[in-house]
């Protein structure tokens, strides 16, 4: 990392629609990496290779969240906060009937986000922040196993953040595509062998992470 912690900051847009990546705010000071998060966007970090999810998709198949909105008075039906809505913290949608909610506690949809804060050490390379329309196509490890093969390539982070894009695209995504690239270093990253399971799986990167979801819970 440079010396005085600077980093590279590249953004790829697809689709010509407004997405929810301010509902994901990033703040760095110094060596801190602090992530808050109200939706479903999401930010992973590459430290050494690896995958280090920095927040938590909030959708309504996370216990915890189903808690949280059935003590509110929402529920859950079919996959959706009051029918209606695929995430369950957003900063906007309040014009959703029966979303907002009164008093101090609020309605079922809540604009609170969930904070991580990291120390960046030498071996953290790079920040992923995408709409989820990137993560319907990509786990966290692959899209960072795909990002430091094409910045081997050509260490060229705008590139790079297209070539994801295009290649969710190829994967046959139909949401919108947001990315958001942050290099901690100007070299490119080094080749590491990261430790992979053996077990195949046969699971969409959506289908994985609302396991983990039920699993973590």
């Amino acid at each position: 990392m440079p010396r005085s912690w600077d980093c590279l900051l590249c953004f790829y847009q697809t689709f010509c629609v407004t997405t929810s990546l301010l509902q994901l705010i990033i703040t760095l000071l110094d060596r801190s990496l602090l992530v808050a998060n109200a939706g479903d966007c999401r930010a992973v970090l590459s430290r050494c290779g690896a995958a280090v999810e920095m927040s938590k998709d909030h959708r309504p198949c996370c216990t915890k969240e189903r808690m949280r909105i059935e003590s509110l008075g929402g529920y859950i039906d079919d996959g959706y906060l009051n029918g209606q809505l695929g995430v369950t913290r957003a900063l906007g949608d309040w014009h959703l009937e029966g979303m907002k909610g009164g008093g101090e506690r609020g309605g079922p949809l809540s604009a609170e986000p969930e904070l991580k804060l990291m120390t960046l050490t030498k071996d953290d390379e790079f920040l992923i922040i995408g709409s989820d329309g990137i993560w319907e196509m990509f786990t966290s490890q692959n899209a960072v196993d795909f990002a430091r093969r094409r910045l081997q390539e050509h260490n060229d982070v705008k590139l790079c953040c297209k070539e994801i894009v295009e290649e969710a695209i190829k994967r046959g995504a139909s949401d919108n595509l947001t990315l958001v690239m942050v290099s901690f270093h100007l070299e490119p990253p080094p080749h590491v062998v990261v430790e992979r399971s053996r077990v195949r799986r046969s699971i969409s990167a959506e289908g994985l992470q609302n396991l983990k979801f039920f699993l973590e819970e």
